[in-house]
């Protein structure tokens, strides 16, 4: 009989490439991992693993069990899902992620609200980029994920998740009070191709689509600054240092000196949550994803 945690030991190391990424993704030490793929290997017969330089890879023993492993983990989901949802309570740990600006705009109501309503539920949150919180679900190290897309550049949802609308957030161009454009009533992007930008950083989707979008209405991006919080590029622009673009959820309070003007464009982001679809029927998802909309529902 093979054992559904050595499974779940040898679907990390598949899904992660290393022994110490899957430790840490597992929560455990690097000697549990290794103890565990040595218990598994007596239980199956063969060899799953083999030393690749400093680290190891998977033998064609260890793809081919791994690949079960994941159907049956998935299976394994499914059963709990509906057992939860057969016993209808909200319990158990529930791990989920959100984008800065999402975690500090929405976190503090909506995992008050569960702590309120369902006390039996753990919740276990982190602020993760979108594309690592998406990946996240993917590979089961989290339960939910609240991530974002803008207007023209929609983020790629893989099959296999479920996602629930949360809220369309405008943003404006927050400048410094005495910027030249401060007492627009609104303002085009084209207008600032004199201004340097502080923006998310190298790589993260949020930069990506100010590049693609600034581009695309005539202006070389000029980067000053980069900064991950909302907060910290507000700063940034009440210092003199530039412009940004300043999403509603999670920006107030606006620090004194800056001005935000909106844009003829009518910028907006779509925020939504994401979850595995062989979850959809546990308790804990749906009632997390109704806090989280009640939480979005306060947002203006």
């Amino acid at each position: 009989m093979l054992n559904l945690e050595r499974l779940r030991t040898l679907d990390a190391l598949a899904r992660h490439g290393s022994v110490s990424r899957a430790a840490e993704a597992l929560h455990v030490t690097t000697s549990a991992v290794s103890q565990q793929m040595g218990k598994l290997e007596r239980e199956v017969g063969q060899q799953l693993l083999a030393k690749n330089g400093r680290g190891v890879r998977l033998t064609d023993a260890g793809r081919l069990l791994s690949e079960h492993a994941a159907r049956i983990l998935s299976q394994a989901e499914l059963a709990q899902s509906d057992l939860e949802a057969h016993r209808g309570q909200v319990v158990g740990e529930l791990r989920l992620s959100a984008f800065p600006t999402a975690a500090r705009g929405l976190f503090p109501t909506a995992l008050a609200s569960l702590r309120t309503c369902h006390p039996a539920l753990r919740v276990r949150s982190s602020e993760l980029e979108p594309e690592n919180g998406i990946a996240g679900v993917v590979r089961g190290d989290l339960d939910l994920a609240v991530v974002l897309d803008w207007y023209n550049k929609p983020m790629p949802v893989p099959d296999g998740l479920v996602k629930a609308s949360l809220l369309d957030d405008p943003a404006d161009v927050a400048m410094p009070a005495g910027h030249r454009l401060a007492d627009r009533d609104e303002v085009d992007l084209g207008e600032f191709t004199e201004d340097e930008w502080i923006t998310w950083g190298e790589g993260e989707f949020c930069h990506e689509w100010l590049m693609f979008t600034l581009r695309s209405r005539g202006v070389e991006p000029i980067v000053g600054h980069r900064a991950a919080e909302t907060h910290t590029q507000l700063g940034l622009v009440a210092a003199g240092l530039g412009v940004c673009i300043a999403p509603l959820l999670g920006r107030h309070p606006v620090p004194p000196g800056v001005v935000m003007v909106p844009l003829k464009q009518r910028v907006r982001r779509h925020v939504y949550v994401v979850w595995r679809a062989d979850a959809d029927r546990r308790p804990s998802i749906r009632a997390a994803v109704e806090a989280l909309r009640a939480a979005a529902a306060d947002v203006g």
